[in-house]
């Protein structure tokens, strides 16, 4: 509780009792009982009612978040040419009275929906864009007042800047702006040059009118039914082209993979191909070289058996012995020419004796 207060609630408690002293003295009297001293008690609190309610009236407490505008009839214009400052401030009793100004942030939104704009119901801001296009806008703008022009303010608008300062201001200006971009410019591309545009000038109009903006809030944008229905069927036939686009990628892919598959595939049976037709040859070059292999063998034995034979002419005899069937009882021995016809001749081991040569005389 500030002094002023106190001194005003003083000042009541004190007319109360001379009102009450009045009564009180009325009654007995009416009883033929008066009060002694009636007068003096009377008088007396008449006069602590007057001082307290004097004080009170010259007693103004301002707090930080206002600043206070005096009416005065002793000033020129009837008004002080400065507001006053937060704290304790003396006025002049009954010639001049303080109207108070806040001096703090306050937010006057614009809504479509009912319960969150300072009006309620409808209070979006409509406007056509520059390819005629009907917009809804929902904004909020924050602001206040400048303590140093708190005098002004009173004297242009009174309590009346809200409604007529700054609801009015934004509105037109919000129109204008939105009437320089196309319809897609504003809800895509070009929506920070439009919120950029509309502070700038918005700070301008409430800075000429002793107000300062603190930010401008582009809250919602919203279309007419009928462009709604429109971009609707633009983002599904958009949508629908993607999705068109997605198939026809994938099919693509599809047919990619299948040939990289095919292609392997081919690869592969060139690599076997390849690879059993050199099996092949290197399975050909081995059984030639075994049998070069096995001739030289073989033809290095006859020369070995050759080289036997002229040093041992019988082993002939001997092999032909041993390879005939060991069943045969036999006595094998030379034949000649009185040899016996049962017996097989044994082939002739020494060299064949040349035949006679007759000379004819």
């Amino acid at each position: 509780m500030n002094i002023a207060v106190l001194f005003q609630g003083m000042a009541t408690v004190a007319w109360f009792a001379v009102v009450g002293i009045v009564i009180f003295a009325v009654v007995r009297a009416s009883r033929n009982r008066p009060l002694p001293r009636s007068g003096v008690w009377i008088m007396a609190m008449l006069i602590i009612a007057i001082v307290f309610s004097t004080v009170s009236a010259g007693i103004v407490y301002i707090t930080p978040q206002e600043r206070g505008v005096v009416l005065s009839v002793v000033s020129p214009g009837g008004v002080r040419s400065e507001a006053l400052q937060p704290g304790l401030n003396w006025i002049i009793p009954f010639a001049e009275s303080v109207v108070r100004y806040p001096v703090y942030k306050q937010t006057y939104t614009m809504s479509i929906a009912g319960a969150e704009g300072a009006i309620q119901g409808d209070d979006s801001i409509a406007a056509r864009t520059a390819d005629g296009q009907e917009i809804y806008v929902d904004a909020s703008v924050i602001y206040s007042i400048n303590p140093a022009d708190v005098v002004k303010v009173h004297i242009a608008w009174q309590d009346r800047y809200t409604d007529d300062l700054v609801r009015a201001q934004a509105r037109g200006i919000i129109r204008d702006a939105v009437s320089q971009y196309g319809v897609e410019e504003v809800v895509s591309s070009k929506r920070f040059d439009l919120v950029s545009q509309i502070r700038e000038v918005m700070s301008k109009k409430l800075a000429d009118n002793g107000l300062v903006m603190d930010d401008f809030v582009l809250r919602n944008i919203a279309f007419s039914s009928d462009y709604a229905a429109s971009v609707e069927q633009k983002q599904i036939a958009e949508q629908q082209s993607q999705q068109a686009k997605f198939v026809v990628e994938q099919k693509r892919q599809e047919a990619d993979q299948a040939r990289e598959v095919a292609k392997g595939a081919a690869d592969a049976s060139v690599t076997r191909a390849q690879g059993e037709a050199q099996a092949v040859i290197i399975a050909a070059e081995a059984d030639a070289k075994a049998r070069v292999i096995q001739a030289q063998a073989e033809a290095e034995a006859l020369k070995l058996i050759a080289e036997a034979l002229k040093t041992n002419p019988n082993l002939l005899s001997y092999q032909y012995i041993t390879k005939l069937s060991p069943n045969v009882q036999v006595m094998l021995l030379p034949g000649g020419e009185n040899a016996s016809p049962f017996i097989f001749t044994l082939p002739s081991i020494g060299p064949t004796p040349a035949p006679a040569v007759t000379t004819q005389p």
